[in-house]
């Protein structure tokens, strides 16, 4: 089963930049963020034309989270992550065969000094909450999406430069390390644990061409699926142009497990 996540930056903006991803890399489930736009108004036509099928929780001009399958149709098991439903469509967890996908995509805080910043530090404990809370029993689970945190020094392209500011914090990382010790692993960095690649460049100042990126997207399966996790990527080749369209700012990161 090849896993896929990506925040997408308006998914009307970038249909056919999705389209063309799908037809080229076929995964059989893709996590998707940052639709910014409702239930009613997502391609669903366009996509089932491709074998896919979609669990949605969207919101209007912002944020708007999806699971993809070409498996069978996702069942959703939650929508929004409890107790933090100010914070918008954040949260979509689905089943898919004998795994549950959750997409996730966390608040930015904008800075260390702005009032989001600590709501986005108790989202993270509520989705750490929410993972501690589930069942011994529930199937294992594949939590992906744009967590807008580096988890190490390796996960940044300066962190003498950014080390205490946005996404670069103590607090944000051990909220990250809190996820971990819920019952997740950084399957990229398990696979990879010297290799710095990024899946975020700011769209300015040639970043992405000067490769001054972040590692803030993430595949964070259960433990039992890493000894089946064969293969974690970045795709860097989905962050450039096609066809003449502009690129999301994140470039897909993919998983496949036996």
């Amino acid at each position: 089963m090849r896993i896929a996540t990506w925040n997408i930056n308006g998914l009307r903006a970038r249909l056919e930049f999705l389209q063309h991803f799908l037809k080229a890399r076929t995964p059989d489930v893709l996590l998707l963020q940052e639709l910014k736009l409702e239930d009613d108004q997502f391609p669903h036509r366009e996509l089932e034309e491709l074998g896919y099928r979609a669990a949605v929780h969207g919101q209007r001009s912002w944020n708007g989270v999806a699971v993809l399958s070409r498996l069978e149709d996702p069942v959703v098991v939650l929508r929004g992550l409890p107790g933090h439903e100010e914070m918008g469509a954040r949260l979509l967890v689905a089943r898919v065969g004998e795994l549950e996908l959750a997409s996730v995509y966390c608040p930015n805080g904008k800075h260390i000094g702005h009032e989001d910043f600590p709501r986005k530090l108790a989202w993270l404990d509520g989705l750490a909450d929410y993972l501690a809370g589930r069942s011994a029993s529930a199937p294992p689970l594949v939590l992906g999406g744009d967590l807008n945190l580096c988890p190490g020094s390796l996960d940044t392209w300066n962190e003498e430069l950014l080390r205490g500011g946005i996404f670069h914090t103590d607090e944000e990382r051990s909220r990250f390390q809190r996820l971990l010790e819920q019952g997740l692993v950084d399957v990229f960095r398990e696979l990879h644990p010297h290799t710095q690649l990024f899946s975020w460049w700011d769209y300015r100042g040639g970043a992405f061409h000067k490769n001054q990126g972040l590692r803030i997207d993430f595949l964070l399966p259960s433990p039992v699926l890493l000894p089946r996790c064969g293969a974690a990527s970045i795709d860097r080749e989905y962050r450039k142009k096609k066809d003449g369209q502009i690129a999301s700012d994140h470039a897909p990161v993919l998983v496949e497990i036996s």
